[in-house]
């Protein structure tokens, strides 16, 4: 009789654990990892491949795998720590002709929803703020949930923002076409 009573706290005890798996397996992802992360982009100049990088920038994130849905995403870009690849290259596309850093210190995305796609990919819809210009932008990402690592991209095109005007408006120069990329380390509460 012992045995039998043993027994059966053993399977509800294992069966109070299976069930309490799933709901320790479910956690936020809402820290961010600065220094794991980056924001890059890549275009092309004169037909040429083209990759810069921002240096600094602020992420905030909400996101529950059991719950796309309700996932939240914010990430300001200080455009003055822009890296085009060589100084002189850097501080032109600081100036007002391009990001015009002085006057317009951050660019910003701010999520308005997500999507799940199935199998560890979402997309975030939501609108890209850069110069004072408004755009919206569905950035598709995949979310590794054993390393909390975020990663996606998507294209923008420079001439809805303003980035390079006068003599740099040509697309035949620089391609309209940016291409956004980010990885995101985030953990968990």
């Amino acid at each position: 009789m012992k045995t039998s009573t043993l027994r059966q706290a053993s399977l509800a005890a294992a069966l109070s654990l299976s069930l309490l798996a799933p709901a320790a397996q479910a956690a936020t992802f809402d820290q961010v990892k600065t220094a794991a992360s980056r924001v890059d982009f890549s275009y092309r100049q004169m037909g040429v491949a083209m990759d810069g990088k921002f240096n600094k920038f602020d992420a905030r994130l909400n996101f529950d795998p059991a719950k796309p849905e309700a996932g939240q995403a914010t990430v300001d870009i200080d455009v003055a720590s822009v890296d085009a690849g060589s100084d002189e290259a850097t501080a032109e596309v600081t100036g007002k002709t391009w990001f015009d850093a002085a006057k317009h210190p951050k660019a910003s995305f701010k999520s308005t929803s997500v999507k799940a796609l199935g199998g560890n990919r979402y997309e975030a819809l939501g609108t890209l703020t850069i110069k004072g210009r408004s755009q919206n932008v569905t950035a598709p990402f995949t979310f590794d949930p054993a390393s909390g690592a975020f990663d996606g991209s998507f294209v923008i095109k420079r001439g809805d923002f303003a980035i390079g005007e006068g003599e740099w408006a040509d697309f035949g120069i620089v391609a309209n076409e940016i291409q956004v990329k980010f990885h995101l380390q985030a953990a968990h509460k």
